[in-house]
C-alpha cells in the first residue's frame, strides 16, 4: 500500500488534479473543456491517467444532476484546494520580495458582522493603500465552506467552526436580545419569561445561520420548539419586526440605529442578552504572508474598538 502511495504522488501532475477540479465544478467532461480551454478528449486522458494512479479507483459517478464526487474524489479535491492556496501563497510571497504592491489578503465577514467590520476594514486600508482586499460576506455557513476551502485567509465570525482545526482571537463581546415594536404588548414588562416569547410570532433567520442556531439552543435549553417565520436577512428580519409581523432574536449589533431612533425596543427577557464573542478566525495549516498578518493583529488588538455600544434592556442590564 505505501508503495502505492508513493507511485500516486510521482505519478500524479496538477494538471490531473485541475482536471478533476473542472468536471466536479461544470458537471461533465464536455464543461470541463470550456472551463480549461481544451478539447473533451484531453480531459477525459488527465481523468484516466489519474484513476489509474489510484489504481483504478473511480473519482466521480454520473447522475442526473451532473458530476458528484465519490468519497476518494473528495479527497482528491480536498487536496487540490491545499495545493491550489500553497502556490497562491507562494505566488504573493514571492511578489512581495519583489517588492510589488504590497501584498493580497482574502477576508470573509459574516453578514450579522457587516455593521462594524466595514470599519475596521476602512482603517486598516487606509493604513495600507498599496494592499489589496478581497471581502466575501455570507453566513456562518457559506463563510467557513470558503475557509475549508483555503479561500480565504482569514474571517470574521461569532462561533468558530468545530469539524476543521482553527486559530482564533477574541474581538470582543457580541450580545444578542430579542426585540419587538416600541408598542408591542410585551414592550414595557419586566423578566418576561421565555415561555412567553414562544407564544409570540417569530422570525428566524435561515438554517445555517448562526444566530438561527443560538435561537434554537435557547428554546431547546428551556424546553420549548422553535417555530416561526424564515427570512434571509438581518435588514429584513428588522423591517418586519417594525411592521408587526413578528418578533425576532438578534445581535445587538444589528439594531443600534433602530434603538436610539426608537423604532425598537429590546425586550427585557429572562436571560437575555446572550453574551457571545466576536473572533477572527483563520485554517490552523493557513500560511498567513505579511498582508493577511497585518490584518489578523489589526482585528485581533484593535478590532473592539469598531464595535457598536451595547443595546440596555428595560431592566439596565447589558
Amino acid at each position: 500500500m505505501k508503495e502505492k502511495l508513493v507511485n500516486f504522488a510521482r505519478r500524479t501532475s496538477l494538471r490531473q488534479l485541475r482536471a478533476l477540479g473542472a468536471v466536479l465544478r461544470a458537471g461533465s467532461v464536455t464543461g470541463a473543456a470550456d472551463l480549461l480551454a481544451v478539447t473533451p478528449p484531453a480531459v477525459a486522458q488527465q481523468l484516466k491517467l489519474l484513476e489509474d494512479a489510484l489504481g483504478g479507483v473511480a473519482l466521480f459517478e454520473r447522475t442526473g444532476a451532473g458530476a458528484k464526487p465519490t468519497e476518494a474524489g473528495r479527497e482528491v479535491l480536498a487536496a487540490l484546494d491545499r495545493i491550489e492556496g500553497a502556490l497562491g501563497d507562494c505566488a504573493a510571497a514571492i511578489q512581495a520580495l519583489r517588492g510589488m504592491e504590497g501584498g493580497r489578503v482574502a477576508v470573509g465577514v459574516i453578514s450579522t458582522a457587516k455593521y462594524f467590520a466595514p470599519f475596521a476594514l476602512a482603517e486598516f486600508q487606509r493604513e495600507h493603500p498599496r494592499l489589496e482586499m478581497r471581502i466575501q460576506v455570507g453566513n456562518r455557513e457559506e463563510t467557513i465552506a470558503a475557509l475549508e476551502a483555503f479561500e480565504l485567509d482569514l474571517a470574521i465570525m461569532g462561533r468558530p467552526p468545530e469539524h476543521f482545526p482553527v486559530e482564533r482571537a477574541v474581538i470582543g463581546d457580541h450580545p444578542h436580545v430579542i426585540i419587538a415594536p416600541p408598542d408591542h404588548k410585551l414592550a414595557r414588562r419586566r423578566r418576561i419569561p421565555l415561555a412567553a416569547i414562544a407564544a409570540e410570532r417569530l422570525l428566524l433567520r435561515e438554517p445555517g445561520s448562526g444566530t438561527r442556531e443560538l435561537f434554537r439552543a435557547l428554546f431547546a435549553q428551556a424546553g420549548l420548539a422553535l417555530e416561526g417565520m424564515e427570512i434571509s436577512s438581518n435588514e429584513t428580519i428588522k423591517q418586519g419586526v417594525m411592521a408587526g409581523m413578528g418578533i425576532a432574536l438578534i445581535s445587538a449589533h444589528t439594531i443600534a440605529a433602530e434603538i436610539k431612533d426608537r423604532r425598537l425596543k429590546a425586550l427585557d427577557v429572562e436571560g437575555l442578552p446572550i453574551l457571545r464573542q466576536w473572533f477572527v478566525v483563520r485554517r490552523s495549516e493557513k500560511r498567513l504572508l505579511p498582508a493577511a498578518r497585518a490584518l489578523w493583529d489589526h482585528l485581533a488588538f484593535r478590532g473592539a474598538r469598531f464595535l457598536p455600544d451595547s443595546v440596555p434592556t428595560p431592566g439596565g442590564r447589558r
